[in-house]
């Protein structure tokens, strides 16, 4: 067989399916190594912008009402449904062992140290987040992005400087607000429709709720917040052509966010929780 027959029958020979499965791995880590740098130079170009010069006044505001004050019903009803259902979960064992009282701490605790931020981002994830790509992305498809490098504006400073600002400076007090709703439902539960005694229940949550549990909390939703902002900002600017790519840039969006929260959460709570028992040696117990 010549050379040439034998390169024509190696090219048509299929590949196996450990080479198949090489190259997807090896695609998927490419992609993700350089998502991972354009993101980095993407947040800080809009780090430049954020302590060169700050967005127009009115720019500012209208974001912070789109973010803040839109997002308030959702984050309210949602904190008191869990508050709720943390008392309807935690009853049955807390009753068994005879400390209803001590429902509570562990409700409150629970709220304000990781459900309140946790939800109250993963709210502004879905509600804003899936926004703020679709919009960008819009933008993107239809070409505005482009008019305004043309115009002489970048496209950072007066689209995602807002955004960004609006984001990290608004969830502290959404998660406030996920925080006393929840505490609200979960004493709504407990003593009204379970019975719980009144002044035993506020007494032990005073208790388990230290100002360091509430100061982590909304330290780690500013995290919270400037994450889903450079996702879903990156996602709208990067977002692919036509209909579908918006709704993927969307979607993707409120996804990566989600994912993300719950890393810098995890990551977060270590560096919190080794910082509280360097202060407090011998730690805190509610029971």
């Amino acid at each position: 067989m010549s050379d040439s027959a034998k390169s024509l029958y190696s090219s048509q020979k299929p590949e196996s399916a450990f080479v198949r499965w090489v190259n997807q791995w090896g695609s998927a880590v490419v992609d993700g190594i350089t998502t991972i740098g354009d993101m980095t130079l993407f947040s800080w170009k809009m780090l430049k912008w954020l302590f060169t010069r700050l967005p127009c006044r009115g720019t500012v505001l209208v974001n912070f009402y789109q973010v803040g004050a839109l997002s308030l019903p959702v984050v309210a009803l949602t904190g008191t449904f869990i508050g709720m259902v943390l008392a309807v979960q935690s009853y049955a064992q807390f009753h068994a062992i005879g400390l209803d009282s001590r429902l509570g701490a562990v409700i409150n605790s629970t709220l304000v140290k990781e459900l309140g931020p946790v939800l109250a981002a993963t709210m502004l994830a879905g509600r804003v987040g899936g926004a703020m790509a679709a919009v960008l992305g819009t933008m993107r498809v239809t070409e505005q992005i482009d008019a305004l490098t043309a115009m002489g504006a970048d496209p950072i400073h007066y689209l995602v400087v807002p955004r960004f600002l609006a984001c990290i400076l608004l969830i502290p007090s959404l998660t406030i607000m996920a925080d006393f709703m929840g505490i609200v439902g979960g004493y709504f539960y407990s003593v009204i429709i379970l019975g719980i005694d009144h002044a035993a229940y506020l007494n032990h949550s005073r208790d388990g709720v230290t100002g360091f549990d509430l100061f982590s909390g909304i330290f780690k939703s500013v995290f919270f917040g400037s994450t889903i902002a450079i996702v879903s900002c990156y996602r709208g600017f990067n977002c692919e052509p036509g209909a579908e790519g918006v709704g993927k840039a969307a979607t993707t969006a409120f996804v990566y966010s989600f994912v993300l929260i719950l890393a810098v959460d995890l990551f977060l709570t270590i560096v919190m929780n080794s910082i509280y028992y360097t202060i407090y040696p011998n730690g805190s117990s509610f029971l």
